[in-house]
């Protein structure tokens, strides 16, 4: 038996390999996938972001308060809307100057809310406080949230320490 050996590639012709690859209708596809998933994963980034900002802003209330409780303990009042938080800080210059000050009453300066705008401090002594706030509160603490407005709903929701 004779076996005849077939030599590609000489005299002019050329190897045939195939080799397999996606069609132009499959890469579509798998584009329009990648996309669908990442604007997926986008959209629950954005709402964890948000939420992240939320709790945020609520701890920072929560720790404003408990220096504004240690200041009260120390000098018999709660600083005046005017002296603000800034009193955790540093010592009041502005009526009533405080004697007993034993501060600061925070790690560091008051900062900002997570959007990058001053909570506002309200002291019932010295401001007429929101309707709809509670009677009888002697401060209160507000984040105006993501649209820094007052009022709003959703991730624009104000976020109070009476609350």
């Amino acid at each position: 038996m004779i076996i005849k050996e077939k030599n590609y590639g000489k005299k002019g012709k050329k190897n045939k390999k195939s080799y397999p690859a996606f069609t132009f209708v499959e890469t579509l596809a798998v584009l329009a996938i990648t996309a669908a998933l990442t604007a997926g994963c986008t959209i629950s980034v954005a709402k964890l972001i948000s939420n992240a900002k939320k709790t945020s802003a609520k701890n920072q209330i929560e720790q404003y308060s408990a220096a504004l409780q240690t200041y009260f303990l120390d000098c018999g009042r709660f600083p005046t809307t005017e002296q603000g938080l800034a009193a955790l800080w540093e010592k009041p210059v502005l009526y009533p100057v405080p004697e007993d000050w034993d501060g600061p009453y925070l790690e560091r300066r008051p900062a900002k809310d997570p959007w990058g705008t001053d909570f506002e401090y309200l002291s019932a002594e010295s401001s007429v406080m929101p309707a709809e706030v509670p009677a009888n509160l002697p401060y209160v603490l507000i984040c105006y949230g993501a649209d820094k407005e007052k009022g709003g709903k959703a991730n624009g929701a104000d976020i109070v320490s009476w609350e």
